[in-house]
């Protein structure tokens, strides 16, 4: 008798929510700087994953506040932006936190039935003794990290220590580098895995040219980290940076949405 062909995982839809952006310069976005002067702008983004009746958010954003304190011109907030996509807030099951940076992990408590998927050494790394060091912390929110704590005491968060399957389909893979429990997501699609890489690389530069973007915990997991994004995926062109504006411009756009792309689609051919 011959074996079994193992069951094909499911296909999900996966869409990237830009929430803000921020003016910025190419100097500032590679370690060491870059001799090329000019503008290369960031975009903030949340990922909506869906299918087989499961609603996934990948981080969380921040809010109003965060955008004044922080500079950040804020589009929309990112949890009301499901409703586009006819999400609502309490239809997210599962939310996997790449990382505790102030614009990856506000809002918290606007997601009432969510549990929060964080990585152990994310936790350690936000809650302990590198938070004494200024340029450590500067990117974390403490509002942000005492409101994870509190969904601990209230048996909300899931730990992972290293890679994992979330759910059939959609996987965690830890990576380092930016923090130091930073994850990035593997999710199953109809054109094949498509790996979500927050930021382990920032920008498509970073990791097609092994150029580390400078706020970085391990320099050394963050080049690794390039390989390890490019080795989980269908192809070079299936991973998704965290902040690039060209995200928009390659993939369709959801309802002609200007800040919302269907990364489960073949990015446009230019």
């Amino acid at each position: 008798m011959s074996a079994a062909m193992p069951a094909m995982p499911p296909e999900y839809e996966v869409y990237a929510i830009r929430y803000a952006r921020m003016p910025r310069q190419r100097r500032d976005n590679f370690l060491g700087g870059d001799p090329h002067e000019g503008d290369m702008p960031m975009d903030f983004f949340v990922w909506l994953v869906r299918g087989e009746g499961r609603v996934v958010l990948v981080d969380t954003g921040f809010n109003a506040d965060m955008a004044r304190r922080r500079r950040r011109e804020l589009i929309q907030c990112p949890i009301q932006a499901l409703a586009a996509l006819g999400v609502q807030p309490g239809d997210v099951q599962h939310v996997v936190l790449t990382h505790l940076h102030y614009d990856h992990a506000g809002n918290l408590d606007l997601l009432p039935e969510a549990r929060f998927h964080v990585q152990d050494d994310e936790m350690d790394y936000a809650t302990g003794r590198c938070m004494c060091f200024e340029p450590l912390r500067h990117a974390y929110a403490v509002e942000d990290v005492i409101a994870l704590v509190r969904r601990v005491y209230e048996d909300r968060v899931v730990f992972h220590d290293g890679d994992g399957e979330l759910l059939p389909g959609i996987e965690l893979l830890k990576i380092g580098g930016h923090t130091k429990g930073l994850q990035a997501l593997r999710v199953h699609t109809a054109r094949g895995w498509v790996v979500l890489a927050s930021d382990a690389s920032h920008y498509y530069e970073n990791m097609a040219q092994g150029r580390p973007f400078p706020i970085v915990y391990n320099t050394a997991q963050m080049l690794s980290g390039y390989a390890k994004l490019y080795g989980a995926a269908q192809s070079d062109q299936h991973v998704v940076p965290g902040h690039d504006p060209a995200v928009l411009e390659r993939y369709p756009r959801w309802d002609s949405s200007p800040h919302v792309a269907m990364l489960h689609l073949p990015p446009r051919e230019d």
